[in-house]
């Protein structure tokens, strides 16, 4: 009697047709049915059908990131990268018109025979000092 305790009823070793797992990751994958509803339905772990989407699934494989955002998201995303190409445009722009001002200055430099670079500056002015012969009185 101990003896017939003792001895586990083995789970019959069950193959699964090629046909049926593309079915199940198929359905899965159009929402048809959830993962767990399959494993109860066939009594078949997780890991089994989580390896049948990684070998028949289109979009849902191991080493895939599938990056799931709302419409906003991706819209304010595309909004954004846009914002940059356009700076990066403005930058640009600037940087030529930056370039062009010096090459101007050096050609200007050598046909007037001055530097201009260092004559361009001004002098300081005198701030806000008070003013020769002036009292502050009325």
């Amino acid at each position: 009697m101990k003896q017939a305790k003792s001895v586990k009823s083995l789970r019959q070793h069950r193959i699964f047709s090629e046909q049926l797992k593309r079915k199940v990751v198929k359905d899965i994958e159009e929402n048809r049915v959830s993962i767990s509803c399959v494993c109860r339905e066939y009594s078949v772990s997780h890991q089994s059908v989580y390896t049948w989407l990684n070998k028949y699934s289109r979009h849902l494989q191991s080493g895939k990131t599938l990056v799931v955002q709302m419409d906003s998201e991706q819209y304010r995303s595309k909004e954004l990268e846009k914002k940059v190409t356009e700076l990066e445009a403005a930058l640009g722009r600037k940087q030529l018109d930056i370039d062009f001002l010096n090459k101007l200055i050096e050609i200007a430099s050598v046909e007037l025979k001055i530097d201009l670079k260092k004559n361009f500056s001004t002098k300081p002015s005198g701030g806000s000092g008070s003013i020769p012969g002036n009292t502050g009185t009325k």
